[in-house]
């Protein structure tokens, strides 16, 4: 049987990922000296605080974690499908890469989903599924190849300051934003995040999420959606009523932003992810 593996910045819900056995390797986060293993030696309560003493950093598991990972699924006899963040922010899909030809005896394939979040955890969603209607992984590969040519994300983020300090978006498009009290609207591309677009308000910005996504996918096809966020509860919430309304919605999750990608973006980000069914 094909095994799914991916990355703590995957979002996926709990029961989702104990319903179909998807194992995660944790993303590390490291507040100055100190390193932690997401979800494993840190949960969210802690994070949020630490957050507030000083600007954290992530980084990729280690190639030997994730070689035990296949290792151990490998003498179990599984094939293995490793589906992970993009590779234009993390080194995440490298470290898998080099993990798989450490254990060149298994059936390992590699797989940059170009997303985040839960976009990253709809991928493993279908690969997972797919395994288990016994798809093969030239087919199921297909299939993500298809999913992530499809996939659409835009978030905002309450200030640009971490993703500023994180260097995830240029400096220039901050600076505008901070000057002007704007708030800014980021796309993730091709596997990058942009910064696309500033409107006035935090109201304007959650709306223009929806417009694009509107835009992106339309109305009346069969859509998955999800909406990220990070401590912005009110407001996912909200966004939920208002996409069931808007979008003839196969699936949605409304999921808390892995601390791992929070430290880029910060607390109050919000997104919406969609492709079209």
């Amino acid at each position: 049987m094909i095994k799914i593996v991916t990355d703590s910045t995957a979002d996926i819900p709990k029961p989702l990922l104990e319903r179909y056995d998807i194992q995660v390797v944790p993303i590390n986060i490291q507040f100055g000296h100190e390193t932690y293993e997401e979800g494993i030696t840190i949960d969210r309560p802690t994070f949020f605080q630490r957050l507030e003493e000083v600007m954290p950093t992530s980084s990729q598991p280690a190639p030997g974690k994730l070689a035990q990972m296949y290792r151990k699924l490998a003498d179990e006899g599984h094939s293995i499908l490793s589906l992970h963040v993009t590779s234009k922010h993390s080194g995440t899909y490298q470290s898998a890469l080099l993990a798989k030809s450490m254990v060149p005896e298994a059936d390992i394939e590699v797989f940059d989903t170009l997303s985040i979040s839960i976009g990253t955890g709809y991928q493993v969603l279908a690969a997972a599924r797919a395994a288990e209607e016994g798809k093969s992984m030239e087919e199921i590969l297909q299939l993500l190849e298809g999913i992530r040519s499809r996939m659409h994300l835009y978030f905002t983020p309450a200030t640009l300051k971490y993703l500023q300090k994180s260097g995830r978006v240029g400096k220039l498009a901050g600076a505008l934003a901070s000057l002007l009290s704007l708030k800014p609207i980021i796309k993730v591309e091709d596997g990058l995040l942009e910064a696309f677009q500033n409107v006035r308000t935090r109201g304007k910005a959650l709306d223009r999420l929806v417009e694009l996504t509107a835009e992106a996918v339309g109305t009346t096809q069969p859509v998955k959606l999800g909406i990220p966020h990070a401590q912005a509860d009110a407001e996912a919430e909200a966004l939920r009523a208002r996409l069931e309304k808007t979008f003839n919605c196969e699936e949605m999750h409304v999921v808390d932003l892995a601390c791992s990608l929070t430290v880029h973006g910060g607390p109050g980000t919000i997104g919406i992810i969609s492709y079209k069914v």
